[in-house]
């Protein structure tokens, strides 16, 4: 029996990942959850599942679960804040953590897992793109596993399998495109959260949603990889695929190109991390050959979706530069999602950013809290009129 700790159990990764030990209660055991400020869906998973811990980020919805558990007698412990998240994903009772939480607030409970020897099922893009150097050290020096969630590094981690590294002549990361792929900058002058929101394939949060509709995601996506698979960043090419069969390729220097296809649904990447390196009964609807009409690729157009050719020049600048940009964007993710700027004021925004502060090469987790918050501070001040 492997237990599991849920950072971002109400979300949608959290939401899906339940669904996998719901089919798997023989192997799995819920132990720990946590939440933000959806009390409701914590109290419901509390009630089918029953895990020890509980994390609340609000403090309203904190006492709402915590109250609701005395009341009703519930063995679940209720916990609150940033402490609470490193409380439940160091419990020495938990196996493996789920990190599914969205930005900044990740990377301490999930380095707090690896010190504490957990293996950690990433979907926190976040924190490999901001302090992807000292996670990777630490894993290695405390012998963890870190084994991707998002759908297109667990397809590269699939297709690696068995392989060498050395043999690796590229890694070929895809991307759906996104709700606007095709359009012009002119065409994206007037587009609303609504329709930026509106992916064609995926069912993801509001902030992914729209780094998907940028094309930040595979930008930040291109960051962990880096990292994730030791790999130069000329040697990872993003390759625009509409319908997101193809997860992800690897080319190797014969030319031979491994490639991981399943339909579009992330309880396998969930599955096969939490089972790894077993693979279980199909959770998910299987491809039918028959059916597929044609699988198409393209080239992604940098020009009109800057974030992404700018993620590229953060991870080339290395240090704290690829912190500055993340910190940029989740600023104005937030601006355009309440409506302060316009969409395309997103890519602006990130250069500004990168131009108006300094990286370093060396830095601590304390550096780059600071430096996110800076950044933040910045943004806000200059855009939020």
């Amino acid at each position: 029996m492997k237990n599991i700790c849920i950072l971002g159990a109400t979300g949608s990764i959290g939401t899906q990942a339940l669904d996998v030990i719901r089919r798997e209660r023989d192997s799995f055991s819920l132990s720990a959850i946590s939440a933000n400020k959806s009390w409701k869906k914590i109290i419901d998973i509390i009630n089918e599942f029953n895990p020890r811990f509980a994390t609340l980020m609000d403090s309203i919805a904190y006492e709402k679960v915590k109250i609701y558990c005395k009341e009703n007698n519930k063995n679940t412990e209720v916990l609150l804040g940033i402490e609470g998240l490193n409380t439940i994903a160091s419990l020495d009772e938990v196996d493996m953590v789920l990190t599914s939480v969205v930005g900044m607030i990740g990377l301490y409970p999930t380095l707090k897992a690896i010190q504490s020897g957990k293996d950690i099922a990433l979907a926190n893009k976040e924190t490999l793109v901001v302090a992807g150097e000292i996670i990777m050290e630490e894993a290695l020096k405390n012998n963890v596993k870190i084994l991707p969630v998002d759908s297109e590094h667990g397809a590269i981690f699939q297709c690696l399998r068995g392989n060498s590294y050395k043999d690796v002549n590229k890694i070929l990361l895809t991307a759906s495109g996104g709700p606007f792929r095709g359009k012009s900058r002119e065409e994206l002058k007037n587009v609303t959260v609504d329709e930026a929101l509106k992916h064609p394939k995926w069912n993801m949060g509001k902030k992914i949603s729209i780094d998907s509709a940028t094309l930040m995601n595979k930008g930040l996506e291109v960051i962990e990889a880096h990292f994730l698979f030791d790999v130069d960043y000329d040697d990872i090419q993003v390759v625009v695929h509409p319908e997101s069969i193809v997860h992800s390729m690897v080319e190797y220097k014969d030319g031979s190109i491994i490639a991981q296809l399943a339909a579009a649904d992330m309880r396998l990447p969930i599955q096969y991390a939490f089972n790894y390196p077993e693979r279980k009964e199909a959770i998910i609807e299987k491809l039918d050959f028959y059916t597929i009409k044609s699988l198409t690729f393209e080239k992604p157009d940098m020009k009109t979706f800057r974030p992404l050719k700018l993620a590229y020049e953060a991870g080339k600048a290395k240090g704290l530069m690829p912190a500055i940009l993340n910190a940029a964007n989740e600023a104005a993710v937030e601006l355009f999602l309440n409506k302060r700027i316009k969409f395309l004021t997103i890519g602006d925004i990130l250069e500004d950013a990168m131009e108006k502060f300094c990286s370093k090469e060396k830095f601590t987790i304390e550096e780059i809290i600071e430096t996110d918050k800076r950044v933040k501070e910045y943004v806000n001040s200059k855009y939020l009129t």
